[in-house]
């Protein structure tokens, strides 16, 4: 991330903190970086990451398609004017809502299980989701292509589905898979491919073979891209693939004060932001780097606590600070991914207000809510 010190102090200054603060330059590298390392492949974002309007505005006027995985996606999909082969509807309890809306707009399905294909719109286009039955180096929650994991259909159902498809009206353009998100080793996605290279015998030639993303940060894309093209060779197949949280979360930065400090067991720098900000520590014990915005002589290690009555709401462990004094600034990073998106009004907490920086100002891309924007829905007319 590449916006300045001084003007993160100015933008929590002028909107309160907690706030998510994104790069728009980092924002486009990171469009730029799977460009070069996928070639040819057609990019699909994969929107439940960072749904926000400007973000997807900016992603689809660089001819970025999206993979939608709710009614309401597909709807922000459209909203931004997204239509047609730049669609993908995805998920595996699709409601009749997103089944219409995505014929509607003329989206592509993913197939998640073999009694989905009666319930495609007629005439409708999509692909397999295969699940490879693979260990991946991620966390458990995050780990979809696991023989344990809900998600997709066993290598030997797939052929089966595809005939299914062609013979119900519709057109199987391919397979999918999609083995997680975060992952570290490079071999997983070697692995999973080489799962779909067995299924060609079966299949025979198809038009589109879909690889997802799944890719952490700072992963060998170039790397991952070649293997993904070889895969796709062995079909004949143009590359589709669907990064979410590598697009997105290098550009994010949650920034959040100091409260206070304590010392209980553990040395704890009490924040204003917490779970319902950033929920990824907490759900997938995830480590976000973090800069301290302020500078002092003596440094020691500190446990990031949240405001809420909850012992896991902690953003950090052993995170070594400047010693840290109330309405002292600190900037949580690669929080671009799943913190926004997953913020939440848990004890009736306000979702904080989203920035952009792009050419040395901000712009407001969402504002800060309030209490009564909370409860608006529950009032009966009044």
């Amino acid at each position: 991330m590449s916006i300045p010190a001084d003007a993160l102090h100015a933008a929590a200054q002028q909107h309160g903190t907690p706030l998510y603060a994104y790069d728009a330059a980092e924002l486009d590298a990171s469009v730029a970086r799977v460009r070069t390392a996928f070639g040819n492949a057609r990019v699909y974002y994969a929107m439940k990451a960072n749904p926000n309007l400007s973000i997807l505005r900016r992603l689809h006027t660089q001819d970025v398609g999206f993979e939608c995985v709710s009614a309401g996606e597909i709807a922000r999909a459209a909203h931004v004017g997204a239509t047609g082969e730049n669609l993908i509807v995805n998920g595996p309890a699709k409601s009749p809502a997103e089944y219409a809306l995505g014929a509607q707009l003329g989206a592509t399905f993913i197939i998640d299980r073999e009694e989905e294909v009666a319930l495609l719109p007629p005439a409708s286009r999509a692909l397999i989701r295969v699940n490879p039955a693979l260990n991946v180096s991620t966390h458990d929650h995050l780990a979809t292509g696991a023989a344990d994991s809900k998600f997709g259909v066993t290598p030997e159902q797939a052929p089966r589905i595809i005939s299914a498809l062609r013979a119900a009206g519709h057109t199987a353009l391919g397979l999918h898979v999609h083995i997680g998100s975060a992952i570290r080793d490079a071999h997983d996605f070697t692995a999973a491919f080489a799962r779909l290279n067995d299924l060609r015998p079966h299949t025979g030639p198809l038009p589109v073979l879909d690889t997802g993303g799944g890719w952490g940060i700072g992963a060998d894309l170039p790397g991952i891209a070649r293997e993904a093209h070889a895969a796709a060779a062995t079909f004949g197949a143009q590359l589709w693939v669907e990064p979410g949280r590598s697009l997105v979360a290098t550009a994010g930065t949650l920034l959040t004060r100091v409260v206070g400090t304590k010392t209980t067991g553990r040395p704890f720098a009490l924040l204003d932001a917490g779970m319902t900000e950033l929920l990824r520590p907490m759900l997938y014990g995830a480590q976000h780097p973090v800069t301290p915005l302020w500078q002092r002589e003596s440094t020691s290690q500190w446990d990031l606590a949240g405001p809420a009555c909850e012992s896991g709401d902690l953003l950090g462990r052993n995170v070594t600070l400047p010693t840290p004094h109330p309405g002292d600034l600190l900037a949580i990073h690669e929080a671009g991914a799943y913190g926004a998106a997953m913020s939440s009004n848990y004890l009736t907490r306000p979702r904080p207000p989203e920035l952009l920086w792009e050419r040395s100002q901000w712009t407001v891309i969402r504002q800060r809510e309030t209490p009564q924007d909370i409860w608006r829905a529950e009032e009966s007319g009044e």
